[in-house]
C-alpha cells in the first residue's frame, strides 16, 4: 500500500522543486496557506511565460504529484498573469530562503499564511519601522517555554528590585491568554480603565486616543525613590459599560490591511509595538519616562512570545528548568533562527538563561549540568561553528563561541533558588511577600545580575 504525502513531506517537495525552478534564473515565492496547502510563484515579468507551455504545464505537473494533498488550487502560477504580482513578490512578510547564487540563478522565497507562529522566522527588523534602539534597550523580554516557572512572580520581584534602587519601571503583562503578573501589582480597583487588548482592538480602526492604559502599582511594597507602573492585559470593567475580553482577544492577532491607499500593511507586530510605546508614552506624561520595562510575556511557540524575543527587546532572560522537554521546546526555536544566520548574530548576544526554581541546598552540581545542557544547545544552534566552513568569514572576524566557563555567555545560567518556604506562598493573600527574606535570599541574584545587565538609567528630562 502506498503511504500517503504528509505535510513535512509535502512542503519538502515544494521547496526542493522551487529551487529546481530557481536554477532556470526566476525568482520564485513558494506560498503555503492555513491549510498547509503551497502553490509556486514564477517572477517572469522580464521574459513572460506563455500560457500553457511545455516549461510550465510539465512544472504544474510535477509539484501537484508530489505535494498531494497539500497542493494549492492552482499550483504553478506566474506573475505576468496575475493582477498584483507585487502583492506576492515585494510582500513585507516575505522571507527569503536562497538568495541568487550561484550567478544566474533566482531568488527562492516563502511566504507564509499562518495563524500563530510566523514571527519566529522573520528578521528582528522585518517590516518593523516602529522600534528604535533607545525604546528596545530598555526593554527585558521574560519568556518561558513552558509554564509555570515562575516567570511572573520574577516580574514583579524584579520590578520592585529596580524601584528601590530609584529607577522608573514599567511592567506590561503581554500574557494575555492567561495574564498573571497584573494581579501581583495591583488590585481590582486600581487597575486602569483599559489594556493591551484595547490599544490593539482600538487602534486597528484608528480609535486609540484617549485610552488609560497604565496605572501606578497598589499593592508592591519598595522601599526607594523610583516607581512601578503596570500595563495590564485586560482593563477595568465598570458596571454599567459592558467589557468582553476574549471578543477582543480574538480579534488581535491578525494582521490588518493599509489604513489608507497605496500604504503598507500593519502586522501583528508592529501594533503590539505601537500598544506598548503607548504605555511608555503614557506613564512619561504622568510621571517620567520608565527607565526599563519589562514585558512578561507568554509561554510556547506564540506570536506574542516571538514578536516579543525578536523585536521588542533589548535583553531576553529565557527561564529554563533542566528536563528534556524545556531543552527540546528551546531546541525548536532556536533552530529556526540558526535558519537565518544574520537573525541569530542580533539574538544571542542578548539572551541569557535563567535557571528557573533551582533547589538551594546540594544543587550546585545540578547548576553546573544545566550549563552544560544550555551551552551544548547554543553551541549547536546560535553559536559559530570552530570547524567547517562557518568557522569565521570573509573579514576574518573571531567567531563567536564563548566557552563553557564564561559566566557572562548567554548559556551561563542565572539561578533563582526554590527552597521549601516558597511552597504555598500566596502573593495575593500576602502582599507583603516581597519583604520576606526567604523570598529576598532566593532572588537575590537574580536581580543582581539582571540590574548589571541594562543600560545606566537616563538623566532626569527638563521639566
Amino acid at each position: 500500500m502506498t503511504q500517503p504525502t504528509r505535510f513535512d513531506n509535502a512542503w519538502a517537495a515544494a521547496c526542493g522543486l522551487a529551487q529546481q525552478a530557481a536554477r532556470r534564473g526566476r525568482d520564485v515565492v513558494l506560498v503555503r496557506d492555513l491549510s498547509g496547502r503551497s502553490s509556486l510563484l514564477i517572477d517572469d515579468r522580464d521574459d513572460p511565460l506563455p500560457p500553457g507551455s511545455d516549461e510550465l504545464d510539465s512544472l504544474r505537473e510535477e509539484f501537484a504529484a508530489a505535494t498531494r494533498p497539500f497542493t494549492g488550487d492552482d499550483p504553478v502560477q506566474t506573475a505576468s498573469a496575475m493582477f498584483a504580482p507585487e502583492m506576492f513578490f515585494a510582500h513585507p512578510e516575505l522571507t527569503v530562503v536562497d538568495e541568487r547564487q550561484p550567478e544566474g540563478t533566482g531568488r527562492v522565497a516563502v511566504l507564509e499564511r499562518t495563524v500563530v507562529g510566523a514571527d519566529w522566522a522573520q528578521d528582528p527588523d522585518h517590516g518593523d519601522t516602529t522600534v528604535d534602539s533607545g525604546r528596545r534597550d530598555r526593554r527585558v523580554a521574560l519568556y518561558g517555554f513552558k509554564g509555570g516557572v515562575g516567570r511572573s512572580t520574577a516580574t514583579t520581584v524584579l520590578a520592585r528590585h529596580l524601584a528601590d534602587r530609584g529607577r522608573c519601571v514599567l511592567v506590561v503583562d503581554l500574557d494575555l491568554e492567561s495574564p498573571g503578573v497584573s494581579n501581583l501589582l495591583a488590585d481590582e480597583a486600581g487597575m486602569p480603565r483599559h489594556g493591551i487588548v484595547d490599544h490593539l482592538v482600538e487602534a486597528g480602526v484608528g480609535n486609540a486616543e484617549g485610552l488609560e492604559l497604565v496605572t501606578r502599582t497598589s499593592v508592591l511594597p519598595f522601599q526607594g525613590n523610583g516607581e512601578v507602573w503596570l500595563a495590564p492585559a485586560g482593563g477595568r470593567p465598570l458596571a454599567d459599560q459592558p467589557y468582553d475580553y476574549l471578543a477582543k482577544l480574538n480579534r488581535i492577532y491578525s494582521d490588518l490591511p493599509p489604513s489608507e491607499p497605496n500604504g503598507a500593511p500593519r502586522p501583528f507586530a508592529v501594533r503590539l509595538e505601537e500598544a506598548i510605546a503607548a504605555c511608555e508614552d503614557q506613564v512619561r506624561e504622568l510621571s517620567r519616562r520608565p527607565d526599563v520595562v519589562l514585558l512578561d510575556s507568554r509561554a510556547g511557540i506564540h506570536d506574542i512570545a516571538a514578536v516579543t524575543l525578536t523585536r521588542l527587546s533589548g535583553l531576553a532572560l529565557l527561564f529554563a528548568v533542566d528536563n528534556p522537554s524545556t531543552w527540546e521546546g528551546y531546541r525548536m526555536l532556536l533552530t529556526e533562527w540558526q535558519r537565518r544566520p544574520e537573525r541569530a548574530r542580533e539574538l544571542r548576544e542578548r539572551i541569557r538563561i535563567v535557571a528557573a526554581m533551582f533547589h538551594s541546598a546540594g544543587d550546585i552540581r545540578r547548576l553546573h549540568t544545566l550549563r552544560d545542557h544550555a551551552q551544548e544547545l547554543f553551541a549547536q544552534t546560535l553559536y559559530d561553528q570552530l570547524d567547517g566552513e562557518d568557522a569565521g568569514d570573509a573579514d576574518d572576524v573571531e567567531p563567536y563561541h564563548p566557552p563553557l566557563e564564561d559566566d557572562e555567555a548567554p548559556h551561563a545560567p542565572i539561578p533563582i533558588l526554590f527552597g521549601n518556604d516558597l511552597v504555598g506562598l500566596d502573593p495575593l493573600r500576602s502582599r507583603a511577600w516581597p519583604e520576606l527574606p526567604f523570598v529576598e535570599a532566593a532572588y537575590r541574584t537574580f536581580v543582581n545580575t539582571v540590574e548589571d545587565l541594562l543600560p545606566q538609567p537616563h538623566d532626569p528630562e527638563p521639566s
